[in-house]
């Protein structure tokens, strides 16, 4: 089946030749092509081009997408979308002056999701996820990493990943599934916590590992959480069977969690709230992508990552939503645009480049999305008639997606 997308305003994010991301001052550059074409074959691109340029080919669906800019669908390469109910209760008690702290001390944050996750079937489970799903396709996402992490044993913890599993198969949008075992430490666990992470390492992930549950592991490795001993032996446990290493990092102060990931050769170091010239001094040279996620910075009303140092200092960087009921309930990647420019002040074309190249390697996916490149999946994003590509973080609360594209199939939003 061929697909002919014709007079394309701007195609964004062109690539003759597949990188794996884009660093330093790369990252403000943005190969795009006015007036373009794209064909769309078995679900992949097989060429594209400026319009005086464009092919007739026999039997080929044709879209007029004129006014329209076309792009690579949104990589969010950090969620934990798979959650019950939600936490609203605490909202208010941030809004009273409750610390994130304060209030994962007293038995709430993640320990409250834990509860009522243990509380909803599998099924229910799945159902409230699926609506998660079909909502974050429609703000433009083909791809998203879900995280485990609130079920904090090992049956509701297989619950959480089984889940995930059958939204790969039930759903168009690509999915990277990570184990998220030592998310917090239970109440029990409290005066014991090495006892809790011998669970995880010596019960939990061979239980993941058996299921084939799991593409990646992470780590809490924060002020309050894990400790860096905690990280490096869980992340020893994962690499013995297969599983890479995605660590949540510097969110709450300086923890050493970023040195350890690098050391471990996480694919990713995420949240990155507190990093200084150590820190990115580790990052350099690394096979480790920095990930900020404005979304929980904004929630939270924490202090910002300091991502024109690391962008200076010659690093990549993406940018993904931290989609969760507790600190960043949102999985619009639009705005997570419109945040890493206005709280972050970085560039359209930055935060476009964190969004989509970037964010697909720091899934493990960059070889095959993120860009527009020939042989890639056709995961795009068709916008409404818009002025330009600044137009789409200018625009913060506007619905500016048109169509999605996924696997070379055009998706009905709803």
């Amino acid at each position: 089946m061929l697909t002919l997308i014709k007079n394309i305003k701007k195609l964004v994010q062109t690539e003759e030749s597949p990188r794996k991301w884009v660093a330093g001052k790369e990252m403000a550059v943005l190969p795009s092509i006015e007036n373009a074409w794209l064909l769309v074959e078995d679900g992949l691109i097989k060429d594209f081009g400026s319009m005086d340029t464009c092919p007739e080919p026999d039997e080929v669906h044709e879209v007029d997408v004129e006014g329209r800019i076309v792009m690579p669908a949104f990589c969010d390469s950090h969620t934990h979308l798979v959650y019950a109910g939600s936490r609203e209760i605490e909202y208010g008690d941030k809004i009273r002056g409750l610390s994130y702290e304060e209030i994962a001390k007293r038995g709430g944050g993640i320990l409250n999701s834990s509860k009522l996750l243990a509380e909803t079937s599998e099924d229910d489970l799945y159902e409230q996820a699926l609506v998660r799903i079909h909502e974050i396709i429609g703000f433009g996402t083909g791809a998203v990493e879900i995280k485990s992490g609130y079920g904090l044993d090992t049956e509701n913890e297989l619950k959480m990943l089984r889940v995930i599993k059958r939204l790969k198969e039930t759903t168009p949008i690509t999915i990277i599934s990570t184990f998220l075992g030592a998310h917090s430490i239970p109440m029990e666990y409290r005066d014991n916590q090495t006892e809790f992470v011998d669970k995880v390492i010596n019960e939990m992930i061979p239980a993941v590992a058996a299921e084939e549950l799991a593409d990646y592991i992470d780590v809490f490795c924060d002020k309050g959480f894990f400790t860096v001993e905690d990280t490096e032996r869980i992340l020893m446990a994962g690499m013995k069977y297969g599983l890479r290493g995605k660590i949540h990092a510097n969110e709450l102060d300086y923890s050493g969690g970023i040195q350890a990931g690098v050391k471990y050769n996480a694919l990713s170091v995420d949240h990155l709230e507190f990093v200084g010239p150590e820190e990115i001094e580790a990052l350099k040279g690394s096979e480790t992508m920095p990930t900020v996620l404005p979304g929980a910075a904004f929630f939270l009303n924490m202090k910002l990552s300091p991502v024109r140092e690391m962008m200076n200092a010659g690093l990549p960087l993406a940018l993904a939503s931290d989609y969760n009921p507790g600190s960043s309930p949102s999985g619009n990647m639009k705005f997570i645009m419109s945040l890493g420019c206005i709280n972050y002040k970085m560039t359209p074309e930055e935060v476009i480049n964190a969004t989509t190249l970037n964010s697909a390697y720091a899934m493990g996916l960059s070889d095959e999305l993120g860009s527009i490149c020939r042989g890639k999946r056709a995961n795009l994003i068709i916008t409404k008639p818009i002025p330009s590509v600044e137009f789409l973080p200018y625009a913060y609360t506007s619905h500016l997606i048109d169509q999605v594209m996924l696997n070379g199939d055009l998706i009905t939003l709803e």
